[in-house]
């Protein structure tokens, strides 16, 4: 399935959500820039508070494979779909760097947020949590989000996204209570591969704008 663009994609998205949770109480959560535009789209469909989730992955050096991610209150998570034999393996061999790259991770997340700090538990406190992607190759961040929200109480998790691989959604099936997914890919191309437009604004100017719709909201 490919889109015209992310907005495109939310909207599919929105519709298919609007007819369960129109009435409940939700926040729809993104976890990326694109995720944001997908994510804007069920927000005005659900009327209810858009933010997002500040994830920075670690690659593994040389492998391209996602050692874990940290997360905006600083926790590190590790990939979910390492063994504790791999884990440990990997930190005897890059313990220096994977510590380096925690702490540098942490530092860029930081300077991104600023004075506004995108989520706080009580936007999600007993609401149903959509975490929405503009799509998934991994499960990785979806682990440090499952960590991150642990200590909070939701109704439910539920994960949108219009394009995912087959081991993110492997993944996701342990993770998140529901899935709406439009297209599941088995030789997944890169994400902005599906869409015809890839116009997204810089990161910077996207956590801008989550940050006065968080203000407007409070």
């Amino acid at each position: 399935m490919y889109f015209e663009n992310r907005t495109q994609a939310g909207q599919i998205l929105a519709a298919e959500l609007l007819e369960k949770y129109h009435y409940e109480d939700c926040a729809v959560v993104a976890l990326s820039d694109g995720g944001v535009i997908v994510g804007e789209q069920i927000a005005a469909a659900l009327h209810c508070i858009l933010t997002m989730l500040l994830v920075e992955e670690i690659a593994v050096p040389g492998e391209g494979v996602s050692f874990g991610g940290v997360s905006q209150n600083g926790n590190f998570t590790y990939n979910g779909m390492f063994s504790a034999g791999e884990i440990e393996e990997y930190n005897s061999e890059y313990h220096g760097y994977l510590e380096e790259q925690q702490r540098q991770a942490f530092q860029r997340i930081n300077r991104l947020l600023g004075d506004g700090g995108l989520i706080n538990n009580d936007m999600l406190r007993d609401r149903v949590v959509i975490l929405v992607s503009d799509g998934l190759t991994t499960g990785a961040s979806l682990d440090v989000v499952v960590d991150f929200l642990k200590p909070i109480r939701i109704k439910r998790l539920v994960v949108a996204t219009p394009i995912s691989t087959i081991q993110a959604v492997d993944r996701l099936h342990i993770l998140a209570d529901e899935l709406h997914i439009l297209d599941v890919k088995d030789n997944f191309l890169g994400v902005d591969h599906y869409y015809e437009q890839n116009d997204i604004p810089s990161h910077e100017d996207t956590i801008a704008k989550i940050n006065q719709i968080v203000l407007n909201w409070q």
